[in-house]
């Protein structure tokens, strides 16, 4: 039986995950010995771990966002390099509008071409930095949910308010599985310093504004060093950057997901 040591910012939803990973890989645990054992052929055991929900990543149930994804021919992206560390922010409170807009989903999903270049760009990481890896907060995002975003904006002008929020009728490019948002963890697990907070919503989170706050004295030399560590190997990966996220990455234009994939409602 695994036991954890819940970090004083867990949520009710993250400490019974977690409990149901270590409960569920005691279970398989204690089967391998009686494996061992009673030399019990494979293709039982395996039956047996299917009716108890036991699969990669101690998954127990698939959520509707993931049957969506899956439907719609998306990968996880840890599937392709369990390296990859995914704290999904939309299925937590920590996020701008403070509210789990994703309910049970805990994997992060992307098209096969994003997410492979997404998979480089981990690769191009650890050639500079072997101890760091991407940390991902966000990937595909069904367009419901973007409309709850935009509703949230209200009180923003039009225009500053796609600055932040897509508009839904023209759709993120989450909404189609070519972007994501992410950041890079250090051999601790612990997010790098980037100046700001992600989803913070400021002229201090702006790309195109950090000559401006490094001069300024309102980012550090190394903050900037973190943000164009990140930069670097994402570009390089094949990832395009905006001008108002650090964090956010795209994969594929708007118009060319838009016509090769669709709306993922």
């Amino acid at each position: 039986m695994l036991i954890f040591d819940f970090p004083k910012k867990a949520t009710t939803k993250e400490i019974r995950h977690y409990n149901t990973v270590g409960l569920l890989f005691g279970v398989k645990d204690s089967l391998s010995v009686v494996i061992k054992k009673y030399m019990i052929p494979k293709t039982i055991v395996a039956g047996v771990l299917m009716t108890l929900g036991v699969t990669g990543y101690g998954q127990t149930k698939i959520s509707a966002f993931e049957r969506k994804f899956i439907d719609r021919g998306l990968v996880d992206v840890q599937k392709l390099d369990p390296t990859l560390k995914v704290e999904l922010k939309y299925s937590t409170t920590d996020n701008f509008i403070k509210e789990d807009v994703y309910g049970d989903l805990e994997r992060a999903y992307l098209q096969p071409m994003a997410a492979e270049k997404l998979v480089k760009a981990n690769k191009f990481l650890k050639q500079e930095k072997p101890n760091y890896t991407l940390l991902v907060y966000d990937g595909a995002r069904p367009r419901s949910v973007t409309k709850i975003f935009w509703a949230r904006m209200s009180h923003l002008p039009y225009n500053r308010r796609e600055d932040f929020v897509a508009d839904p009728a023209r759709g993120s490019i989450h909404n189609f599985g070519c972007a994501v948002d992410l950041t890079i963890a250090d051999e601790k697990g612990q997010p790098l310093d980037m100046g700001t907070i992600f989803d913070f919503f400021g002229e201090l989170a702006e790309p195109r504004r950090e000559t401006a706050m490094l001069k300024s004295g309102k980012l550090t030399k190394q903050q900037l060093e973190n943000r164009k560590l990140l930069r670097r190997v994402m570009i390089k990966a094949g990832y395009t950057s905006i001008q108002t996220e650090w964090w956010h990455y795209n994969a594929m234009s708007r118009e060319k997901a838009k016509v090769k994939y669709g709306f993922i409602e």
